[in-house]
């Protein structure tokens, strides 16, 4: 994918949109070039019938993302008029982020920090390798921290390992991460790639259209009741039961064969 930055990189292979930070020098800090382009690769994935799960990475193996590019903070966010030009960029990427139809693994390898841990909350599944750290130093900096990204937080973790993270400004390790629900998978570092990948190819070879109900009846599901759409999430479900994926399921268990699926 052609982007104005080389600072992010994207790219299809088998089914699989890859999208890797490149800025291994600042430990994949995210600058504002970044944040613009993390908007047009999500966007375009998520309107590619090729794209069928899409990886979050870190160039470099010594970070996934080790947060925002501070060093761009006095004359890119260094007060609330250019805080509110920043967000505005920031805000179309986390769009994308956080709505993106595709499923999302995030493949994490050394620092997960501040921004770099609220990206990687929007993934549905998070791989890390035993050495990985991560931790929210929000309270350090004196920044406050946005609604949306500490929501997903409590969601996630809940509200006692959130207030922990938040207040403490800490960094803890993939153990403690995994035990707190912050991450779904530890593995070693030379067989990260592979095992993301695998896990990548089974998401991609299973039925578009129950994935994606799936994914937002769960995200439904995190909603108040008063909030909920059940309508909506039933028309996804019945969607489903009429597709010729579903027929296409059925004859391929009867036939003991590979599913072939088209997401219609």
């Amino acid at each position: 994918m052609q982007l104005k930055t080389q600072k992010m990189l994207a790219h299809i292979e088998e089914g699989i949109g890859w999208m890797t930070f490149n800025q291994p020098e600042k430990r994949n800090a995210i600058s504002l070039e970044m944040w613009v382009a993390l908007g047009e690769i999500l966007e375009a994935f998520h309107h590619d019938p090729r794209v069928r799960v899409v990886v979050m990475r870190g160039a470099g193996g010594q970070a996934f993302v080790s947060g925002a590019d501070i060093s761009e903070f006095d004359d890119k966010r260094g007060n609330a008029a250019q805080r509110k030009r920043y967000g505005a960029i920031a805000a179309n990427a986390n769009r994308w982020l956080a709505n993106i139809d595709k499923p999302m693994i995030a493949m994490i390898e050394g620092f997960c920090i501040g921004g770099g841990l609220a990206t990687a909350l929007n993934a549905d599944v998070r791989f890390a390798t035993p050495q990985a750290t991560f931790g929210i130093p929000a309270a350090r900096l004196g920044l406050g921290y946005e609604l949306a990204g500490l929501k997903a937080l409590v969601g996630l973790v809940g509200p006692a390992h959130a207030k922990d993270i938040m207040i403490s400004a800490r960094y803890f390790g993939a153990e403690e991460a995994q035990s707190m629900g912050l991450i779904n998978f530890v593995v070693e570092p030379s067989e990260l790639k592979d095992a993301v990948t695998a896990y990548a190819l089974k998401v991609a070879a299973n039925a578009p259209l129950t994935v994606h109900a799936a994914r937002r009846t769960i995200r439904e599901l995190l909603k108040p009741e008063s909030a909920q759409a059940p309508a909506r999430i039933q028309a996804l479900i019945d969607a489903c039961f009429n597709s010729e994926d579903y027929k296409e399921g059925r004859q391929a268990f009867k036939e003991k064969r590979s599913p072939q699926f088209k997401g219609r």
